[in-house]
C-alpha cells in the first residue's frame, strides 16, 4: 500500500509506523489519520506481526494539527478546515474519526500489541493519537501538551476517556485544563509513559520491547489481554470481567499454546507458540 502521510514497514515480527512530515514536525493531516488506520490494519491482519512501533520522523512526534491556514485552519466550514481535517467535522477534534471510530478505534481494537515511543514533541492530536497504544516510552528530548484549552478546542481522539485511565483523573484535569507544555521527566511522574531513554537509544529500546514480546509470549493471550485490560481496568466491578476470563482460561489451558509455554518453561527454552490470532481465538471472543 502507497501512503503519503506515514511510512509502514516491517522487520521480522515488527511493524513500524512513522508519521512522515517531518518539514511540518509530522502535523496531523486527515490523510495522517486515515493512513495510520490502514497501517495499523495491515498489521493487524499479518500473524507475522506481533507488536507495532509507532514514532515520527525527524525532530518531532506530531506537533499537533496543521495549522498553516491560519486562523481559519480549525473552520471546517470556510473550506480551510475541510482541507486538512474533513468536511462536517472539527479540524482536531476529528482526531481521524469515523463511523468505525479511525485510527483511535484501529489501535484500541488491535489484536498487536503497540508501542508508542516519543521521539520529540507531543503535541495536541499529537499527544492523544497516541494514547490507545499499550506501552508507551519517551526519549530525554520529548515533549507533550493537551492544548485544546487554550485553542478554544476541547480534546479529542477520545482522550477525556483514554488520559484519565492512563494518569489519574486530577493528572488529566492538571494537563487538560492548563493546556501546558511539560517535558519526558514530567510526563514519566505523571505515568503517561513508562520510561524515558537517551533520544539515540529510543528505538533500539522500542525495538528490544517488541522482541521481548515477539519472542515469549503468545499472540492469542496479548491480543486477548490487552482487551480485558483496556474494557475491564476500569470497570467499577469485577463480576462483568469473571463471567469471561475463567472460561478463555479454561479453553486455553487445553490447547497448544499453553502446553508449549509450560514445556519451554521447564525446558529452559524460548517458545514456539503455534496458536495465530487470524484463526485460533478461542470462542466467546471478541465478547463486545
Amino acid at each position: 500500500m502507497n501512503f503519503g502521510d506515514i511510512l509502514y514497514e516491517t522487520d521480522g515480527p515488527v511493524a513500524t509506523i512513522t508519521l512522515n512530515r517531518p518539514d511540518k514536525l509530522n502535523a496531523y493531516t486527515a490523510r495522517m489519520g486515515e493512513e495510520l488506520a490502514q497501517a495499523i490494519a495491515l498489521a493487524n491482519e499479518d500473524d507475522a506481526i506481533r507488536a507495532v512501533i509507532l514514532t515520527g520522523a525527524g525532530r518531532g512526534f506530531c506537533a499537533g494539527a496543521d495549522i498553516s491556514a491560519g486562523a481559519g485552519s480549525f473552520d471546517t466550514q470556510s473550506g480551510a478546515g475541510a482541507v486538512n481535517f474533513g468536511a462536517g467535522r472539527s479540524a482536531e477534534a476529528d482526531g481521524g474519526l469515523g463511523g468505525d471510530g479511525g485510527f483511535v478505534g484501529a489501535l484500541f481494537n488491535c489484536r498487536k500489541a503497540t508501542i508508542a515511543a516519543f521521539n520529540g514533541a507531543a503535541v495536541g492530536v499529537g499527544a492523544t493519537l497516541a494514547l490507545p497504544t499499550d506501552i508507551k516510552i519517551a526519549s530525554d528530548q520529548a515533549r507533550f501538551g493537551f492544548i485544546f484549552a487554550r485553542r478554544g478546542l476541547v480534546p479529542e481522539a477520545g482522550s477525556a476517556w483514554f488520559l484519565p485511565r492512563l494518569v489519574g483523573t486530577a493528572q488529566a484535569l492538571r494537563w487538560a485544563i492548563t493546556g501546558s507544555i511539560f517535558g519526558a521527566q514530567e510526563a514519566l511522574a505523571g505515568g503517561l509513559v513508562s520510561e524515558v531513554v537517551p533520544h539515540e537509544e529510543l528505538m533500539a529500546r522500542a525495538r528490544a520491547i517488541a522482541l521481548d514480546i515477539a519472542e515469549n509470549t503468545s499472540a492469542v493471550s496479548v491480543a486477548i489481554t490487552r482487551a480485558m485490560i483496556w474494557r475491564f481496568g476500569s470497570a467499577e466491578l469485577p463480576f462483568d470481567l469473571l463471567k469471561i476470563d475463567g472460561a478463555f482460561a479454561m479453553e486455553l489451558g487445553s490447547g497448544p499454546d499453553v502446553k508449549e509455554g509450560v514445556a519451554a518453561f521447564i525446558e529452559k527454552r524460548k517458545p514456539n507458540f503455534p496458536n495465530r490470532v487470524s484463526a485460533d481465538m478461542p470462542r466467546g471472543f471478541p465478547w463486545w
